[in-house]
């Protein structure tokens, strides 16, 4: 909690409340030289890779290490805890196993993956998919924020050579098992009256971009019978989006951005972009309220006299956390629960290629990607206890 306290200051968003983090912006920078000094603080030796991701060793790098961590970036508005919870927390699980006297017997490493909220460039997970090579390097490269400034040049300034971007082959060796600590996103725990559980698997889900083109004109100027307004189109996207997914069992989906061109109170926008995020519990379901809601923008927009494209920006499958070791460690932490989440993270990008685990803390409010997210903190206590006995039995 010292931790959080300490960095509780950067990126405060005075005007969403909340926290504005963003890869490579000033505040996620900030963030970034906090978690170097701490970690070097507790004699870690840190890297970043090639892709953005920091690293921080406790004894030698090596291949097959146990590695833990999350992600310092924050959605616009975002909590406290998304993100930070899972870093400080790994280091104050390094700090609980050095004053047992405990010595890893693998390598091991703390973790902070770059940009997981996708919030300045649109992608989740953007540094674990570029180390895993699930996102084209030149694609990623060429996304860009609101004002214009791509990925590359944002690395760039922040010191960062892009041109090395891309899959990282030794990185993904040296992840023996990744465990991810992580606030929960929902009311799980809560229900259960449990402080800390296990994650069983991610519902499949992704982030389309839906252009909608009209025809700009004066608000009060041209009649309502003449009008070609994207606008009009634009909010049935939205509420189909809503009725689609709700006619699916376990299927979210959700318009949160939404972005007219020019953007004048007295003006018919030319255009409107808005981005669905959809989300179910197969890549069938996903993928069927996509394709109801893509029909439904096409029928809207050609009623008001419009057209529309719709552009896949990101997608995850459904993502099975392994088994066995999911279960060895609810097992190990005394038959804690085993909880769905319909929140994505680098750990679901990483379980196609390691073994994966995740441990949630009890969030009592429910609420998640909003100032409201919290963790009281005799729960974190519990989930760092949590997290230090996992990562000692998996480093001996």
């Amino acid at each position: 909690m010292t931790d959080l306290a300490d960095i509780a200051d950067i990126g405060a968003d005075a005007r969403r409340g909340g926290f504005s983090r963003h890869g490579y912006d000033r505040a996620e920078l900030e963030l970034r030289e906090w978690f170097t000094a701490e970690a070097r603080a507790r004699g870690l030796d840190v890297e970043c890779d090639r892709n953005g991701n920091l690293w921080a060793w406790w004894g030698p790098p090596g291949d097959g290490a146990v590695v833990t961590g999350s992600h310092l970036d924050s959605v616009p508005g975002g909590g406290a805890f998304d993100g930070p919870l899972g870093v400080v927390s790994a280091l104050a699980a390094v700090d609980l196993l050095r004053g047992k006297g405990f010595r890893p017997g693998k390598p091991f490493a703390v973790v902070v993956f770059a940009e997981e909220e996708g919030g300045r460039f649109g992608v989740a997970c953007l540094g674990s998919r570029l180390l895993a090579g699930a996102i084209a390097p030149d694609a990623a490269l060429r996304l860009s924020d609101v004002d214009g400034v791509t990925l590359a040049d944002a690395m760039r300034s922040a010191g960062l050579d892009p041109t090395r971007v891309g899959a990282d082959a030794e990185a993904l060796r040296r992840i023996g098992t990744f465990v991810e600590l992580h606030v929960e996103q929902g009311r799980g725990l809560v229900d259960l009256g449990a402080p800390v559980g296990v994650a069983r698997s991610i519902l499949a889900h992704g982030r389309w971009r839906i252009s909608v083109s009209g025809e700009g004109n004066h608000a009060g100027a041209t009649l309502m019978v003449d009008r070609r307004d994207p606008m009009v189109a634009a909010a049935q996207v939205v509420l189909a989006a809503r009725r689609s997914a709700a006619a699916v069992d376990g299927a979210r989906a959700t318009v949160g951005r939404l972005i007219p061109n020019p953007g004048g109170t007295n003006v018919i926008p030319s255009s409107v972009d808005l981005w669905l995020d959809a989300r179910a519990d197969d890549d069938t379901r996903t993928r069927a309220v996509v394709a109801e809601i893509t029909a439904l923008a096409e029928a809207a927009a050609a009623e008001e006299g419009c057209t529309v494209t719709v552009t896949e920006e990101s997608y995850g499958d459904t993502v099975i956390f392994d088994p066995t070791l999911r279960d060895s460690l609810s097992e190990a932490l005394g038959g804690v629960p085993a909880l769905p989440t319909g929140a994505g993270h680098d750990a679901g990008i990483l379980a196609a290629h390691v073994p994966t685990a995740m441990l949630f803390v009890r969030n009592p409010t429910g609420i998640s990607h909003a100032p409201a997210e919290f963790a009281e903190p005799t729960d974190c206590a519990e989930g760092v206890t949590a997290l230090a006995r996992t990562l000692e039995t998996l480093a001996r």
